[in-house]
């Protein structure tokens, strides 16, 4: 397949840049203080203008809220609070006009428990969809069937007297386990899929596909030896029978043969979890099974080091040894977030007050190297920080349940900035759901617009680069050098070579870039030096 073929047609993901929005929070239309399809519409300019190729939206389907559109109640409508079918129509419609693809979540691990199919199998053992979900009888005295604990705290069952039985949960109790071990469950999700790539979706983000299977002998979990801190009783244990079921491997082959009925899909597994490696690369592999991976090597570090980076970029090093795309024979692609829905703001976990400036635009153009597809959260490209939210303000269930040991999510969910000087930086004529902070109402896209020194501009100039030079987006990585807080390698296709060198750290450093010419550099970068947080990219041979 020519490079050609790959960016228009057959693969267009391959290297591709994606945008995340976070509907809730990205712009309201109708002064409710809730963001919403329309509003995401409205603002799709600015998204195309950054220069990515996609853009990927959390879910909006009908939903009680509890954990804010992560518990489904129907995969195939919009939930009123963010418009209709036909608003989403001209969503797609929108972005497809302007050259954007748009992939959407699918959560197919639980539901909500307001699914007509949950009240359908609670109500007795005899109905439709009765083994539909996970239902067990407790043990003799009364207590849950295994020791499986739930990710947001507490055990992973609980009791309903209807069916006076335990039903399971991974996460809350209002998000209840679906069997995706039964085909006939497995060909309603499928149907889902389908619902989508017919409305024009292309391409889907598979939420917590490591948690749709489960062992069925119910085996109780080990407990866990290491020694990092434990917050919640999940932490206290090995998921090794809870999570990660090999029969996932059987599903993902399904999902992707019908994404194949429609052409050039799209599809990511997000695979979190104490070992998710072995996983990420189990559903990715061949040319059976998803697209790529989206993992956590990011999300959560507390730190960014050139060590941490290097480590990731070495398990997916593709075709390191040849000339061409990169890809690896027989594995998958990689793709790579620094921040999230859930994961705090990156300049909030990394850097320093006097530093984040600097620090961000360092960030930027090492995301642009990396091989692999790359999401950029919504307000990244702004350098927004972690929001804090008081206690009487949150929204997160995670966070109110374990408060203040868990930084919860609502800080990274806080509503995008557009305007300045307006109220609650234009998100909204209304109250918004989740406050703005002052300082990131200043880093408003109205503020950053014009500014060829903003975070912005570094941001749009590095997607830039990244479509125009295909070493960038498709290329083997080779030579992966670390010394100290130095990061160096190399991208490479085609016979056209890009050099990428990141100092990840506040002392400045010597460093002898080959000869050729600078593509990009940050911070004051050259050939030769490094300065703090520096970073260049050195294209020879014209690559």
């Amino acid at each position: 397949m020519s490079e050609a073929e790959i960016i228009a047609g057959g693969e267009w993901w391959r290297g591709a840049a994606v945008y995340q929005v976070y509907p809730r929070s990205f712009a309201d239309s109708n002064g409710d203080g809730i963001g919403d399809l329309p509003g995401i519409t409205a603002h799709l300019d600015h998204v195309a203008r950054l220069g990515v190729d996609a853009v990927w939206i959390s879910p909006f389907f009908t939903s009680p809220m509890v954990d804010y559109g992560y518990d489904v109640a129907d995969y195939r409508d919009v939930d009123p609070i963010f418009g209709t079918l036909a608003d989403f129509d001209a969503l797609v419609a929108r972005a497809h006009d302007l050259g954007l693809r748009v992939t959407i979540d699918l959560v197919f691990a639980h539901t909500s428990d307001k699914h007509p199919w949950f009240a359908n199998s609670r109500s007795g053992h005899s109905g439709d969809h009765s083994d539909w979900y996970v239902w067990r009888d407790a043990k003799p005295d009364g207590t849950p069937p295994n020791n499986w604990q739930s990710v947001f705290g507490g055990p992973a069952w609980t009791w309903d007297g209807r069916r006076a039985q335990y039903y399971y949960h991974q996460f809350l109790a209002e998000q209840p386990q679906l069997n995706v071990h039964l085909p006939v469950v497995q060909d309603a999700l499928l149907d889902v899929v389908r619902f989508w790539l017919q409305r024009g979706v292309d391409g889907f983000r598979f939420d917590a596909l490591n948690h749709a299977m489960f062992d069925p002998d119910f085996t109780d979990n080990p407990p866990a030896t290491d020694d990092k801190p434990r917050t919640r009783p999940f932490d206290f244990q090995i998921k090794q029978h809870s999570q990660g079921h090999p029969d996932v491997v059987g599903f993902v082959e399904r999902i992707r043969s019908v994404c194949d009925e429609f052409g050039a899909v799209f599809s990511v597994a997000e695979v979190g979890g104490d070992d998710p490696l072995p996983l990420m690369k189990a559903y990715t592999a061949g040319t059976r099974r998803l697209s790529s991976a989206y993992g956590f090597d990011f999300l959560y570090a507390p730190t960014l080091s050139a060590a941490i980076v290097a480590s990731s970029l070495r398990n997916w090093a593709g075709d390191a040894g040849g000339d061409g795309l990169g890809v690896g024979l027989g594995e998958g692609w990689p793709s790579w977030a620094f921040e999230n829905h859930d994961a705090p703001r990156c300049l909030s976990r990394w850097a320093g007050g006097e530093d984040r400036g600097p620090f961000g635009r360092m960030v930027i153009a090492l995301l642009g190297a990396l091989r692999g597809n790359i999401f950029i959260y919504q307000g990244q490209e702004l350098g927004l920080l972690q929001d804090e939210i008081p206690f009487e303000m949150l929204k997160d269930p995670e966070a109110i349940a374990n408060w203040p040991q868990t930084l919860g999510r609502d800080g990274v969910r806080t509503p995008m900035p557009w305007d300045a000087d307006a109220p609650h930086g234009g998100f909204t004529t209304g109250r918004p759901w989740l406050p703005l902070s002052a300082g990131n109402i200043a880093r408003a896209v109205s503020a950053q617009e014009h500014d060829p020194g903003a975070m912005l501009a570094h941001t749009r100039h590095m997607l830039a680069l990244r479509q125009t030079h295909m070493a960038l987006r498709l290329g083997a990585i080779v030579d992966i050098r670390v010394l100290g807080n130095l990061l160096s390698f190399t991208r490479r296709h085609a016979g056209h070579t890009i050099h990428c060198a990141f100092n990840i750290g506040a002392a400045a450093h010597d460093h002898a870039s080959p000869a050729g010419d600078v593509l990009y550099s940050v911070n004051g970068a050259d050939l030769a030096h490094l300065p703090a947080w520096g970073a260049i990219y050195v294209g020879e041979d014209g690559g």
